[in-house]
């Protein structure tokens, strides 16, 4: 297949403001909340960003277009993003650049195991950070020439996304609450929480996930994370 870009001369050059310029992201990702923290660091660094928040829609997304980077959650509704991460670094032509996400201690090991070329970790707030992850894993003829100054800026996502995740997952909840599904609460709610540096919510999510993990019932937890879902769908919460 040929790699050659026909439009690479209308392609804008990045700049040492605007690093990521000419890059196109698609960010695989459920949650409203991390998806509003990735759409705010791509506009600050200069790159365009679709998003996709399942391994469905993403792949329908790859049969259309090449992004420039992908950025998969490893917890999504329909799969684990690994397997979309082998899939990624192992076609050819390959993205230049894949990199995993998680708010679950054991992402990263699980991303870099299925090949990613790096890891981002919930909360994903820093401009710097991001700016870096990226640039470090692009080809050279990629990135932007001449020293650039590292911003200390930090993202703050709109408190409204979040309460979008509270309602979509108190739906989810509501749709049936069997193992696989309680497993999927846990794991986004955690990150969510994490992110949003919600607490009370992280903690009632990881009481949840070690329950399921123990092979024990689990229906005390989950009726308390309903309660708090319930809570934080009723009161503005600040973050």
């Amino acid at each position: 297949m040929d790699k050659t870009d026909p439009f690479a001369p209308t392609i804008p050059a990045p700049t040492a403001m605007r690093p990521l310029l000419g890059l196109t992201v698609l960010v695989i990702e459920d949650s409203r909340f991390a998806c509003e923290a990735m759409r705010l660091l791509c506009l600050r660094s200069g790159a365009r960003i679709r998003r996709a928040d399942s391994l469905r829609s993403a792949r329908r997304h790859l049969q259309v277009y090449r992004p420039s980077v992908v950025i998969i959650d490893i917890g999504l509704p329909d799969g684990n993003g690994m397997d979309l991460i082998r899939e990624l670094t192992s076609c050819d032509p390959r993205v230049d650049v894949v990199l995993g996400t998680s708010g679950d201690p054991d992402g990263e090991a699980q991303a870099m195991s299925a090949g990613a070329d790096g890891f981002l970790a919930k909360p994903i707030t820093s401009l710097a950070l991001f700016q870096q992850e990226v640039l470090s894993n692009l080809p050279q003829d990629r990135q932007p020439t001449g020293l650039r100054e590292l911003p200390d800026d930090s993202i703050s996502p709109d408190p409204m996304a979040f309460q979008d995740d509270m309602e979509h997952i108190a739906g989810v909840l509501d749709d049936q609450s069997d193992g696989t599904t309680l497993d999927y609460v846990a794991q986004f709610l955690g990150g969510v929480a994490r992110s949003a540096h919600d607490v009370g919510l992280e903690k009632a999510a990881a009481a949840l996930a070690a329950k399921r993990a123990s092979g024990l019932p689990a229906v005390q937890e989950a009726t308390d994370l309903s309660g708090l879902i319930r809570q934080r769908l009723t009161q503005k919460l600040a973050i």
